[in-house]
């Protein structure tokens, strides 16, 4: 009985801090899925060609990876934030440089 109510109380509170951890960085998610439909708005409109989306999409799980990072101890401190919103501007810029290269279209 005690080695249940121990592993039901570990699991609670490792539930809790997943779910806080993800409720620390709302902007960031936010950013992150307006790119990733940015992404898929190109792709649907033929801006972006299966090359261009993918190496996009890269970057973006990149930029998931150095916010997972930021937060594997629970806090994301200033550094780290402005660490995580460079890679996101980064990401931003390849997306409308991307989708606003001339490749698809005739040149006259």
């Amino acid at each position: 009985m005690k080695k249940l109510l121990l592993a039901v109380s570990a699991m609670t509170l490792m539930m809790s801090g997943i779910v806080f951890a993800q409720a620390e960085t709302p902007v960031i998610d936010q950013r992150q899925a307006n790119q990733d439909q940015r992404i898929d708005q190109g792709i649907a409109s033929g801006q972006l060609n299966k090359r261009e989306a993918n190496r996009l999409n890269m970057q973006q799980e990149h930029v998931n990876k150095i916010e997972d990072r930021a937060m594997s101890d629970g806090v994301m401190t200033k550094k780290e934030r402005a660490r995580v919103g460079a890679a996101q501007n980064r990401a931003s810029r390849h997306i409308a440089r991307e989708k606003h290269d001339r490749q698809g279209q005739r040149h006259r």
